[in-house]
């Protein structure tokens, strides 16, 4: 066939796709106009047809923009884009040093600022002294290995693969995981960790078949060697004072087991243990725990009014120090969760920021510094983070978010739709094979010693040998005149 003729007929059949194509779309715009005109549920579109759907698709595509085009380094929340790629940088062993100044702004109200010392020691810098006991009333104290260490998240908030790498990468690194309220899964047992097992408020992995604490199943969870320690969970920062539901068509065999359910059983967890009333009925728990486990036990809740909590300790003293509680976990009210309600992220509880100095302030009143442990958890990602709450006296911090960063979150805030592209909140087994455990529990021990050693590189600039002799005094924070002031003076 002559090139001409082929060239012609190449051109006609270009002619006819673009008549077919421009017709499809005519027709399926005349279809979507009379659709929307019909609808009654979206006015934009009713006034607007077709073109108001374009209003929809740029708001949802919008935050995604924001992430990757608009938003400058410092801006966006929870997790800013500095915040995240130190993280990311960390949790592949990377070189972390940065060039030409900071793109911090010092003089934002709150900020913290370390004292640096005019003659730090002349060495190679400030060591973690190592190992800090907690419970050393209980039959099997735990000697701590670590100051930072993974927080609660549940085999079913997360996924299997996730669970694994953090559970590997906590072996490797020599820092504890906290099971979360979902119970104990082979997959936290997996890497050979040491566990914090949390017992929320339905008692998963440890409840009767009403739903009651089971002393029998409790001696069966601290049998493994692995589980240092239970913390009873009153609350979290993301949702004070909120329970939640697991639906049934999600308790597959495999949950219900881990659980204490049975397959397609609702799982709810109520606003509050229903056996705990006061801080005597708290404090009556824990002991009863302690002594049917063995094991140091504390619980995890969220600070409200001073008031409340000087009727703790108030109570704590009217008892023998061996009743007292092995540990208080504060979780702040910039915690997060895969799903809660809006007004109680947003608006319910107090900031770490706050909580923390008041709390250390409280115990110490009562004389209860060498008895009671403080862990720290909320948004605490970065070395800045975890100095600052050494400094305002925490025992040890604790962060889940930070470890998500490590395993590849992108911050795409689809934790609650099922649909995690990084495979870490998913059960689509499609998305969980982008989660690699033989390379994220690398990362997951890497963050996590990075953490250690740049906290370190801190203490040193400030003239302390170890990061756990950071204080108040070490830290000033900005005021809103843009003048700095001690913290132990705030």
């Amino acid at each position: 066939m002559p090139l001409m003729e082929l060239t012609g007929l190449v051109v006609q059949w270009l002619a006819l796709l673009f008549a077919f194509t421009v017709g499809l779309m005519a027709s399926m715009a005349t279809i979507l106009f009379v659709i929307d005109r019909v609808q009654k549920g979206d006015a934009i579109r009713r006034n607007y047809p077709v073109i108001g759907r374009f209003r929809h698709i740029f708001t949802t595509l919008g935050e995604f923009f924001r992430q990757y085009f608009f938003a400058m380094d410092r801006e966006e929340l929870p997790f800013n884009r500095a915040q995240r790629h130190w993280i990311e940088h960390a949790s592949k062993g990377n070189d972390n040093t940065v060039a030409f100044g900071s793109t911090r702004n010092l003089n934002v109200v709150g900020t913290p600022l370390f004292v640096n010392a005019p003659f730090p020691p002349l060495d190679d810098g400030a060591m973690s002294s190592g190992s800090l006991v907690i419970g050393p009333h209980a039959a099997l104290p735990y000697a701590a290995k670590s100051f930072f260490n993974i927080s609660g998240m549940s085999y079913g908030a997360i996924s299997r693969p996730a669970v694994e790498a953090l559970s590997r990468g906590a072996a490797k690194a020599g820092i504890w995981l906290n099971t979360g309220e979902g119970g104990l899964s082979p997959f936290h047992l997996s890497g050979g960790c040491d566990l914090v097992f949390q017992i929320g408020t339905a008692k998963f992995g440890v409840r009767d078949a009403d739903g009651g604490l089971s002393d029998e199943k409790l001696r069966a969870i601290a049998a493994h060697p692995e589980v240092r320690m239970f913390e009873l969970k009153l609350a979290q920062g993301a949702k004070p004072g909120k329970g939640g539901i697991l639906p049934g068509e999600k308790v597959t065999p495999e949950i219900a087991r881990i659980r204490g359910l049975e397959p397609g059983q609702d799982g709810i967890s109520p606003n509050r243990h229903p056996e705990v009333g006061n801080w005597d009925e708290l404090l009556d728990m824990i002991d009863h725990i302690r002594t049917v486990t063995g094991k140091p036990t504390g619980f995890k809740t969220v600070y409200g009014a001073d008031a409340a909590y000087r009727d703790l300790f108030d109570a704590i003293s009217a008892r023998p120090p061996k009743q007292a509680p092995d540990f208080m976990t504060i979780d702040g009210a910039e915690g997060g969760t895969g799903a809660a309600p809006m007004p109680l992220m947003d608006l319910v509880g107090v900031s770490i920021r706050e909580a923390l100095p008041r709390l250390v302030s409280l115990r110490d009143e009562f004389g209860q510094r060498d008895r009671i442990r403080l862990i720290a958890s909320g948004k605490l990602v970065n070395p800045g983070d975890v100095a600052w709450a050494l400094a305002a006296g925490a025992d040890f911090v604790t962060s889940a978010r930070g470890f998500m960063f490590s395993l590849g979150c992108i911050q795409a805030l689809r934790c609650n739709r099922n649909t995690c592209p990084t495979g870490i909140t998913t059960h689509d087994k499609s998305l969980q094979k982008g989660l690699v455990v033989e390379d994220k529990y690398v990362k997951v021990a890497s963050y996590a010693k990075m953490i250690t050693k740049e906290v370190e590189t801190i203490a040193h600039s400030v003239g302390v040998s170890d990061p756990r002799h950071l204080r108040p005094d070490h830290v000033r924070i900005v005021q809103e005149d843009g003048r700095s002031v001690a913290m132990d003076k705030l």
